[in-house]
């Protein structure tokens, strides 16, 4: 019997109306109709669906994925293999923004105080002031925020190259221990964990237990915190927030 069409919109997230145009280009035609004169759509419709969906995510006109699609001498796996290929690059861009934004965020509201010349050399083309507003609102109205605002108004160019290259290295530690299977529980896990902390309060506010704990469940929750974390590791931000809550138990 085949789908019909409300059923493959449902499937696929998309509207009826894009199916029926899909039908009248002849990019998408279904392979048959109920007595009744329905479209009826089988597996191998989906398998073409799915492509079609594929090109028009990365932004490929209805025009080239027809031709794509329609190539005679297409090997099924090639388009697979263009697909992926792809979307790495685009995940891979994605990760690259989320981390500018994440350090043009902290960079704020620490109040980086650099000249040009070396704001650029340190953060390269990730413009430091871009959250400005949003930072102020988030954090502008306590204590560490004040106090990672003084602090960073006696940080020098150095002292920033410093901080960032510990960072990295941390990073690429708990990226190892992760490889590694070491649990969120695990001793190595619950010592970076408590390196991070020690961290944040060595260059900007007095951390407490309570209050990692708080960050670590914005790591998760927050989309652009998590996309940090994760350009790192896939499941890093989680396993962070939950290494983070074993160290605060136990240190309780």
């Amino acid at each position: 019997m085949g789908y019909s069409v409300g059923q493959v919109a449902g499937f696929a997230g998309v509207t009826v109306r894009t199916l029926h145009h899909y039908d009248e280009i002849g990019l998408l035609s279904p392979s048959g109709r109920s007595t009744a004169g329905h479209r009826r759509y089988d597996d191998a419709d989906l398998d073409r669906l799915q492509q079609i969906l594929f090109y028009r995510e990365l932004g490929f006109p209805l025009e080239e994925v027809a031709a794509l699609l329609d190539d005679p001498d297409a090997d099924p796996q090639e388009h697979l293999r263009r697909q992926h290929e792809l979307l790495s690059a685009r995940i891979t861009k994605l990760q690259q923004m989320a981390a500018a934004v994440e350090q043009a965020m902290e960079a704020k509201k620490m109040g980086i105080n650099l000249t040009p010349e070396e704001r650029f050399e340190v953060f390269g083309d990730k413009d430091p002031e871009q959250y400005a507003e949003e930072a102020e609102q988030r954090w502008g109205g306590t204590a560490a925020y004040a106090e990672s605002q003084r602090r960073a108004a006696g940080y020098t160019k150095d002292d920033w190259k410093r901080m960032q290259a510990e960072v990295a290295d941390w990073g690429a530690r708990y990226d190892a221990l992760m490889a590694d299977g070491e649990p969120s529980t695990g001793e190595r896990a619950m010592d970076l964990a408590e390196e991070h902390r020690q961290h944040i309060t060595k260059w900007f506010y007095e951390c407490t237990y309570e209050f990692h704990t708080c960050l670590g469940e914005m790591y998760v929750s927050d989309e652009r915190f998590r996309a940090f974390y994760d350009s790192t590791r896939p499941g890093l931000a989680v396993h962070l927030r939950d290494a983070i809550l074993a160290n605060a138990v136990r240190n309780s």
